[in-house]
């Protein structure tokens, strides 16, 4: 069990907009892509869909801070604070390594659902046990 996944990746060109820094909708899809590979990560994708279940977004917010760059190394993090009933929700920090400077903060609220039904259902232990909850000072 992991309470803290990092991901380390050198921003590609592709994701940077006509303001000449990465574009905004980057930064919800690399949320997503750790999300994903912290899950995987820990078992909890492989007992989720061994359920017949997955994971939908309800809501993502994100400040941004500071802009990021094409060629930027940057060390995303990301962590689960809390798991109640049907929903999760996970913590994300964009820090860039070359100055420590954290770019962007983020979290995401996770439903569990019903794979075929789409209907929301309570996270069964052999998910929630996948993850160990970190508090906001835990991770400062």
């Amino acid at each position: 069990m992991k309470a803290l996944y990092h991901y380390e990746f050198v921003v590609p060109s592709g994701v940077v907009d006509g303001n000449g820094h990465v574009n905004n909708v980057a930064y919800v899809q690399w949320m997503q892509d750790i999300a994903i590979a912290h899950s995987t990560s820990v078992g909890c994708t492989a007992e989720t869909q061994a359920l017949g279940a997955t994971w939908v977004a309800r809501s993502h917010q994100i400040t941004y801070l500071r802009p990021a760059f094409g060629g930027d190394r940057l060390r995303l993090s990301t962590w689960v604070t809390t798991l109640r009933k049907a929903r999760s929700t996970r913590q994300y920090k964009f820090l860039r390594l070359s100055d420590d400077t954290v770019l962007a903060t983020g979290a995401t609220e996770w439903v569990f659902v019903d794979a075929v039904t789409h209907r929301p259902r309570t996270i069964p232990t052999s998910v929630s046990g996948c993850f160990e909850l970190v508090t906001a000072a835990e991770n400062s």
